[in-house]
């Protein structure tokens, strides 16, 4: 493996690790930040407001990487993480936590950046297979991580953030030392159009064979925003768990996700096909929530992991259905409207499942989950008539 193929994938790795090692304790340093401990709406929040300014600055950071490079774009995120993790650790102002959340989010294009950079380095023929490792080493982080942020949060809530600065300082080392630039800068100047976010977005609405498969990708993205959301919360309020015991469950969904999305989508599309693999997706994914909304014992909680990362196997065979639906001329077009989708999902998401819980925590916490079933249930009729309507093929 040449040098900055391996500085690429250190930095993907280190960075899902540091963002996923701040997740278990987050609600907890915004308790004790707030001075109550109903901080749902608040976690809602800042959820929603990084996904906000992602959405908002990543066409921009995109353009920014093809006319000056994909170096100094990488630079400016990774310092813009590790500004905000270090404003997270020391800050006493809840007002500025929400500003550093601000600024790691108008500053995260390390994940594009860094597929950018794969795209540039490598021949056609060989980018399936890094882009495959791409995903395994940034997987392998989000797994690291939450475990690791929960024993350290266990000790103290500010430590994880000063382990997530150190992870974005030891990246920004790497990349300023070892990465050289990629991609030649391009003279010609900035086309402003392409900042805009709703773009791809406008384009979808004229699209009438592919707006189902649109509908059901965004409603499915909301529903994932539900474990974004709540699912501290959740297992905080209802089984009274550690920031160690949080830390290991989103620890086993991660590796969980990686085996599923690694070894069983594919053997399942050949037999049922991407619709059925989907709708099978979905019914285990909503089986494991209507569970949820009742649960009582914490160890049933660890039993339904498996099958919440099972039932993600319905997003690629998703994916593959939109594919089909559109010529290659079009893919790059439909690539950012998933994006553009996915974000929508992560900004509506947090916004609506942290105000559900919030209303309903005093009486029942599990009703989250039962209206992402419910979710759930809207789609399956889109995807039924979607199939009939093309003849029902795969």
């Amino acid at each position: 493996m040449n040098r900055p193929l391996a500085v690429i994938y250190a930095t993907v790795a280190l960075d899902a690790a540091g963002l996923a090692l701040i997740f278990p304790i987050l609600p907890g340093l915004l308790r004790s930040m707030a001075g109550v401990h109903e901080v749902s709406a608040l976690f809602g929040d800042m959820l929603a407001l990084y996904a906000l300014m992602q959405f908002v600055g990543a066409p921009v950071l995109g353009v920014l990487s093809d006319r000056f490079g994909r170096r100094p774009v990488l630079l400016l995120s990774l310092a813009g993480s590790a500004i905000d993790y270090l404003i997270m650790a020391f800050t006493p102002y809840l007002w500025l936590l929400f500003v550093g959340r601000a600024l790691a989010g108008l500053t995260a294009a390390n994940t594009a950046v860094a597929t950018a950079y794969i795209a540039d380095i490598t021949p056609e023929a060989e980018r399936a297979h890094r882009f495959g490792l791409f995903q395994a080493f940034f997987g392998g982080g989000f797994v690291i991580g939450p475990v690791i942020g929960g024993v350290l949060g266990d000790i103290s809530p500010r430590d994880p953030f000063f382990a997530a600065a150190a992870l974005n300082g030891l990246n920004l080392l790497l990349a300023v030392f070892v990465l050289p630039e990629s991609h030649r800068p391009d003279s010609a100047r900035i086309d402003w159009r392409a900042l805009n976010p709703l773009v791809p977005l406008r384009w979808a609405l004229n699209f009438r064979t592919l707006l189902p498969l649109l509908t059901v990708f965004l409603l499915i993205g909301l529903v994932g925003q539900t474990y974004s959301t709540v699912w501290v919360l959740f297992v905080e309020d209802r089984f009274d768990w550690t920031a160690t015991e949080v830390g290991l469950s989103l620890g086993v969904f991660g590796a969980l996700v990686v085996v599923a999305q690694g070894f069983a989508v594919a053997p399942i599309i050949r037999r049922l096909g991407e619709r059925g693999t989907l709708l099978l997706g979905m019914f285990c994914e909503a089986t494991a929530m209507a569970i949820l909304s009742v649960v009582s014992t914490d160890w049933i909680v660890f039993a339904l992991i498996p099958l919440i990362a099972f039932g993600g196997i319905g997003m690629p065979a998703l994916r593959s259905l939109q594919t089909n639906a559109v010529d290659a001329e079009r893919q790059g077009r439909l690539q950012g409207v998933t994006a553009s989708l996915a974000s929508v999902a992560a900004v509506l998401g947090p916004l609506l499942f942290s105000w559900i819980y919030a209303l309903s925590r005093p009486d029942w916490t599990g009703l989250v989950w039962v209206v992402g079933v419910a979710i759930y249930a809207t789609a399956v009729p889109i995807v039924l008539a979607n199939a009939k309507s093309t003849g029902g093929a795969s």
